[in-house]
């Protein structure tokens, strides 16, 4: 009896774990995304019009690039491929030629104090991001 109780209860929380997952795993779509990110620098910058309309070009394009790049990734993964050293090297200039065009679209597009205030969002989202890596690798090397 106690053998069976306990069989019920481990697969009722397996198919409650199971659900919450599914519900997680719908995203919003590029547009929706864009379309919050715009928003959310609306209130943070002091965003006008012009500049909303500007930014959300430039969002899109790069919205759209990074979803082909994930598919690509993607496609090579599933086929078993792994990039090499050059390949990777590649992607990281790209990376980061793409990240010296964004910055001189927004500096080109904010006044300069919507510039400096948006260099500073953008440093403490690095940070924020190099320590939820930190943690997970923590995470991972403690198991």
């Amino acid at each position: 009896m106690k053998k069976l109780i306990l069989a019920i209860a481990l697969v009722a929380t397996t198919l409650t774990f199971a659900q919450d997952r599914k519900a997680r795993g719908e995203k919003l779509t590029p547009e929706q995304q864009t379309e919050l990110q715009v928003k959310r620098m609306t209130l943070e910058l002091d965003l006008d019009e012009k500049q909303q309309k500007e930014i959300k070009t430039i969002l899109v394009e790069q919205s759209k690039k990074r979803e082909t790049k994930i598919a690509e990734m993607k496609a090579k993964k599933e086929k078993g491929e792994k990039p090499t050293a050059d390949e990777r090297f590649a992607m990281k200039n790209e990376m980061l030629d793409n990240q010296i065009a964004m910055k001189a679209k927004m500096k080109r597009i904010l006044k300069p104090e919507q510039f400096a205030k948006w260099e500073e969002k953008q440093a403490d989202r690095k940070e924020d991001k190099k320590e939820r890596i930190e943690k997970k690798v923590e995470k991972r090397s403690t198991k």
